[in-house]
């Protein structure tokens, strides 16, 4: 599985500008899977714009990720805020997984927040729960940002038949030594890989820090690959790495964490999708 890790600073508010650069990107650069940063297609700092400018089922922005997916055979994941479903008048912060068929997977960030300079949980209402999503034959889990330090949601992904976790971000540039130890450590105690990308650029004060990357399923770094031919500003990347989700199914027996979970009285059973 080729993923595309696209480090990018978006342009606050700008909704629609933002979602054509994925387009873009998307068309340019080949990939089985596209990932974009936390809050990618509004910007981070935007405040009661959030409502306004927040993803629904058939608006302008989601057909024209659809477009792409289906065009390019390319799943995109990119973090937006969606109106709930549920709620009426309130907003999520969401990874979106815009497949190839065009369909459009959400899954809400669970930890919202609300220390130093960040306010989402004046924003966003949060999710209680997390669920794989099927990207070719693989389930694939995914995490925003802060979901990284609460290590029961990772694990419920495993569990769940997650092979490969995925991780989108718009942490600080002093957080990113935190998330360096962190990212790994989820790969090694679920036996499965895990991508992160994390935006840069500065916005109302923060300074965005980067730190992209990948991890095999026993923690260890891989290779991205830069890909020149995608146009990027200043600190932005554009990168390519290849990941074997069949990794985590070779590598569990020798670290069976998943297995020894389940054979706790109560505890979940691991199943698979």
């Amino acid at each position: 599985m080729r993923l595309l890790l696209a480090q990018l600073a978006p342009t606050p508010g700008e909704v629609g500008r933002n979602t054509a650069r994925v387009a873009e990107i998307v068309r340019v650069a080949s990939a089985d899977v596209a990932v974009f940063p936390e809050l990618y297609l509004s910007g981070y700092r935007i405040g009661d714009r959030f409502h306004r400018l927040a993803l629904r089922e058939d608006d302008a922005p989601t057909e024209v990720l659809r477009a792409a997916a289906r065009e390019t055979k390319t799943t995109i994941v990119v973090g937006a805020p969606v109106v709930s479903a549920e709620r009426a008048g309130e907003v999520h912060n969401a990874a979106v997984a815009v497949l190839p068929s065009e369909e459009v997977f959400v899954q809400v960030k669970r930890y919202l927040p609300t220390f130093g300079p960040f306010e989402e949980g004046v924003q966003f209402t949060p999710a209680e729960s997390s669920r794989p999503v099927v990207i070719g034959h693989h389930a694939v889990g995914l995490e925003v940002c802060y979901d990284v330090f609460f290590p029961e949601v990772a694990r419920q992904l495993a569990l769940a038949g997650s092979e490969l976790l995925i991780n989108i971000s718009a942490a600080p540039v002093t957080s990113r030594r935190l998330f360096d130890r962190l990212l790994p450590a989820r790969a090694i105690e679920n036996a499965l890989p895990v991508v992160y990308v994390n935006r840069v650029g500065v916005e109302d004060g923060i300074v965005f820090g980067g730190g992209s990357g990948a991890w095999d399923a026993r923690g260890e770094p891989l290779t991205v690959t830069p890909l020149p031919a995608v146009r990027t500003g200043p600190d932005e990347t554009v990168g390519a790495v290849e990941i074997d989700p069949t990794e985590s199914a070779r590598w569990r027996p020798f670290r069976p964490v998943l297995r020894d979970i389940a054979s706790r009285p109560g505890a979940p059973a691991p199943t698979s999708l």
